[in-house]
């Protein structure tokens, strides 16, 4: 298939270099999605519930592809995708269960959409899309073309829309956990950057931009990543424990399965205490892999990072990004704050296939975009 042909980058900062994507074949079509009001949610303390959702869309499609790989992108309060056109029914009605489930469990309305790459392209737009590897086990898509903004922006004016699905329908979110710490600044701010090319500007000259972007962000220790090397911490009972119980309880209480998976990780908190090895499952590995296989950085119709941050290097970010708005070229947001946050999924803690998705923990991505300048 289309998307298993293409190679796997592991050279992040390669990927500034639009010649190394590959546009979506014709017949394939794109979701997009969104949670109404997410500004308001976060400002009341909800942001781990926004990341939840979002990650849902795509845990979502994970489980109805049934191991089928295709690419997709983690936006904070929401998330994009693209199946082949073969599979729009099945991925319509995943993407509606979760619509459904959003709004049930946590009264928020999540806006969804689908389109064609025809009606993509015949606005002018694309969908280019490349792999990048940040482990054995793990690939992330990185999307430019335009084409995923395009539709995005449609999907928020009612066009694209989904059948909706019956009330009580529930999203197979097998894997959808945030059972993990907040990660803590050791450079002094976690800041979500988001920047975009203006309308009309050469792939060339927002390549040029991202890469002084990521020349900068090089220098601080692993490119800024804000998990430790050796894993992240975890605490008892987790913070999240709740939100995970409306992901996974499926027909059962929403109060007993909460029991359940507190008991579940108890056990592993006991075992990444201790690292003692049980069953073939190694703790201290597992917890190496889950920092290497976050998506802390992305090109998404842009670049977007959230990156462990001193003083000096804010500074100098900025005055790339401000010189490059000055000029036309990009239309910026950052966000600064004190901690990021992780939402995963993990099929199995057996294997090294969990993804991990990380955003800013007061506001991330969605107040970066909130706040954009444009030229």
């Amino acid at each position: 298939m289309f998307y298993d042909s293409l190679q796997r980058f592991d050279a992040f900062s390669a990927l500034s270099d639009p010649a190394l994507y590959t546009p979506l074949p014709e017949d394939w079509i794109v979701g997009t999605s969104d949670i109404v009001g997410s500004t308001k949610a976060i400002s009341a303390g909800q942001y781990k519930t926004v990341n939840m959702i979002g990650a849902a869309v795509i845990s979502a499609q994970i489980n109805a592809a049934g191991g089928r790989a295709f690419p997709y992108v983690f936006g904070g309060d929401g998330a994009a995708f693209a199946h082949p056109g073969k599979f729009a029914e099945e991925t319509a009605a995943a993407l509606a269960a979760v619509q459904v489930w959003a709004r049930e469990a946590f009264d928020m309305e999540l806006r969804i959409g689908m389109f064609s790459m025809a009606d993509i392209r015949a606005a002018g737009k694309d969908v280019t899309v490349a792999r990048y590897k940040v482990s054995d086990g793990v690939d992330y898509a990185m999307f430019a073309g335009g084409g995923l903004s395009w539709a995005e922006a449609q999907m928020k004016a009612g066009v694209g829309t989904v059948p909706p699905a019956e009330p009580g329908t529930q999203p197979d979110l097998t894997g959808l956990s945030c059972r993990w710490s907040h990660m803590k600044s050791t450079n002094g701010t976690i800041l979500s950057v988001l920047i975009q090319p203006t309308e009309g500007v050469s792939s060339a000259a927002f390549a040029k931009v991202a890469e002084d972007v990521l020349t900068i962000a090089r220098k601080l220790a692993r490119g800024g990543h804000p998990a430790p090397p050796g894993g992240l911490g975890t605490d008892w009972p987790p913070a999240g424990a709740t939100l995970e119980a409306h992901a996974s309880r499926g027909s059962m209480s929403l109060e007993k399965r909460r029991r359940q998976i507190l008991f579940e990780t108890l056990i592993a908190w006991i075992l990444l205490k201790t690292k003692i090895k049980i069953g073939g499952f190694d703790p201290a590995h597992y917890q190496r892999m889950v920092a290497g296989n976050a998506d802390f950085r992305k090109f998404d119709d842009g670049l977007k990072m959230t990156i462990d941050c001193d003083p000096e290097t804010v500074s100098a970010l900025e005055a790339v990004l401000a010189e490059a708005c000055r000029n036309g070229i990009v239309r910026y947001g950052l966000h600064r704050q004190n901690e990021a946050m992780m939402t995963c999924i993990v099929p199995s803690m057996m294997d090294d296939t969990h993804v991990h998705f990380i955003d800013g923990a007061a506001g991330g991505y969605t107040q970066a975009a909130l706040g954009i300048k444009n030229p």
